[in-house]
């Protein structure tokens, strides 16, 4: 069952293309090293400098072998490094997690042997 990783963050400013630079890097790297997808998310309405990030993985227990991988991952602390401290509004990131809700189990039939 699919879980999805949503976090937003305010980019500063003063530090607006350093920071989309930065995250496109993130996002390649991520896509092309690590078991799951990350989309970069642009603000059409609200707060026009809070971006977001989703990543997809295929189950909880995949997010958490991922997440190691990562953080084991000297080239890609290098690239977070940076874009947390440098990047971003400090405790502006907020994340949250959802799992897909699964297709409920066709019952008629069951209903119509009885019958």
């Amino acid at each position: 069952m699919s879980v999805y990783v949503y976090q937003t963050f305010i980019i500063k400013q003063e530090k607006f293309q350093d920071a989309i630079d930065n995250l496109r890097e993130i996002k390649k790297f991520r896509n092309e090293n690590f078991n799951h997808h990350v989309e970069i998310l642009t603000p059409i309405s609200g707060e026009d400098h809070t971006y977001g990030m989703l990543s997809t993985y295929d189950g909880l227990a995949e997010m958490e072998i991922q997440s190691k991988r990562m953080f084991d991952d000297e080239e890609y602390l290098e690239l977070i490094g940076p874009f947390f401290l440098e990047n971003i509004v400090e405790g502006s990131m907020y994340t949250q997690m959802y799992r897909a809700l699964s297709d409920k189990k066709n019952t008629d039939k069951k209903n119509e042997k009885k019958e």
